[in-house]
């Protein structure tokens, strides 16, 4: 890509990044588009970005646009990420979930799982809960955890990680109990765990068929979407959830506007949302 991005070609590829996977790019962010797709439009012999976008749109092009969009997604993560999502689920929602009278299992959704920090992380959490409180939580437990890229979905699958990604936020004896050194230095989440997890490619604006889940973790994500698709995602998630099943978003998100489907539940600190 070499030359400058024009106003027009900006726009057209916010649309189409917009329609492809809710991402609502914001202005002046032409620097981050460029570096972050020169590769891509140079591999392909395309000199700028209204050149890539048009291709974008051309039958076909399945594995550009996942190219793309891998590209711009932001897959930033870490280990039990804000503490307190973690200490609400082991305090609160594990010992109010485990009194229900179901022969259902317990099920919980991690959207946007990215490389797979976040699932994982609940799996850990549960593990050690179970542990500490033998017999008191069901033990058929499914966690499903899904991404829009492909990629991301790969990694986690895998569920082996670089020191340097182990170090963010993973304690040295979860390290022990949960994984095993591999060949390279790397470490490998521990088959006992990494069966917990299924993992699913998903796009948030697409309709989806996974079920009920009795919690679901969609955190950091929706910062990237315009307030229509939000509100419209949140409906959906709203009847995904078994009644009285409870939503967890991002430190830095907030349910506005739903007020007949969530009702807000403080934590001090942290809130989390339950369905009506």
């Amino acid at each position: 890509m070499k030359s400058d991005i024009t106003p027009q070609e900006y726009e057209a590829f916010r649309k189409f990044l917009q329609d492809a996977c809710g991402i609502l790019l914001g202005e002046n962010k032409q620097y981050l588009v460029k570096s972050r797709l020169r590769k891509i439009a140079d591999e392909n012999g395309l000199a700028s970005l209204g050149e890539l976008t048009d291709r974008l749109k051309q039958p076909g092009r399945a594995m550009l646009r996942e190219q793309v969009i891998d590209a711009m997604t932001t897959n930033e993560t870490l280990w039990f990420r804000d503490t307190h999502p973690f200490r609400i689920l082991t305090e609160i929602l594990l010992p109010e979930l485990s009194e229900r009278k179901t022969l259902q299992p317990l099920r919980i959704w991690s959207a946007a799982c990215s490389t797979g920090q976040e699932p994982y992380s609940i799996a850990m959490t549960i593990d050690e809960y179970k542990r500490l409180r033998p017999g008191k939580l069901r033990s058929d437990i499914k966690i499903t955890a899904t991404d829009i890229s492909k990629t991301v979905l790969e990694s986690a699958r895998r569920g082996e990680y670089e020191m340097l990604a182990i170090g963010r936020g993973l304690s040295p004896e979860r390290q022990r109990n949960y994984f095993m050194p591999i060949a390279g230095g790397g470490w490998q989440i521990k088959p006992d765990l990494k069966r917990v997890v299924e993992f699913k490619e998903l796009n948030l604006l697409e309709r989806y068929m996974l079920g009920k889940f009795d919690i679901i973790f969609c955190r950091n994500v929706l910062i990237y979407f315009s307030a229509e698709l939000k509100k419209d995602i949140l409906t959906r998630m709203h009847g995904a959830l078994n009644p009285g099943g409870y939503l967890i978003l991002g430190a830095s998100e907030s349910l506005n506007g739903l007020p007949d489907l969530y009702e807000m539940v403080q934590c001090h600190p942290g809130i989390i949302y339950r369905r009506k």
